[in-house]
């Protein structure tokens, strides 16, 4: 399991670093083109994704720190029951990094800092950081690992 922990830390470890570095360089609002479909741009993110709730009065927070501290014990809990699992773990522990990355940003600041954003042809993707892509990331691992054979469980043990 401290493996997986190792990762899920490192993963907060960046997610933390490029938020700092992003809120020195950035007013709100502020952007920097990079290429001709991609931005640094400092928003904040009140809500959950895509900014669900974010309009809401500010009790919206409480409740999804809150909900990120259930999955984190949930997530910690499936990566100590299922060691050797290394394709579920390795989604759990970027999932697992993700979400704290996210929850210290909601206690610190009431918000989340997202800066990574996408867009093309008048598409526009809604800004991110590199918890929200840390967390989608575990999810697809989680679902692919769904779908692979597993060798039977001996009876009785």
């Amino acid at each position: 399991m401290a493996p997986w922990l190792a990762v899920a830390a490192f993963i907060v470890l960046v997610d933390q670093a490029t938020k700092l570095a992003i809120l020195e360089r950035f007013s709100l609002g502020e952007f920097v083109t990079v290429t001709s479909f991609f931005d640094l741009v400092l928003v904040y993110n009140k809500g959950a994704a895509f900014s669900f709730l974010a309009g809401a009065a500010g009790w919206q927070t409480p409740l999804l720190v809150a909900i990120a501290f259930a999955a984190m014990a949930v997530v910690g809990w499936m990566l100590w029951r299922n060691p050797g699992r290394a394709l579920l773990d390795a989604g759990l522990a970027l999932i697992l990094g993700g979400a704290i990355g996210n929850v210290i940003d909601r206690i610190a600041y009431g918000k989340v800092v997202d800066f990574l954003h996408f867009h093309l042809y008048g598409w526009s993707y809604p800004a991110f950081n590199v918890a929200d892509s840390a967390i989608t990331v575990g999810a697809v691992i989680l679902v692919v690992e769904s779908f692979m054979p597993r060798a039977p469980e001996k009876a009785g043990l």
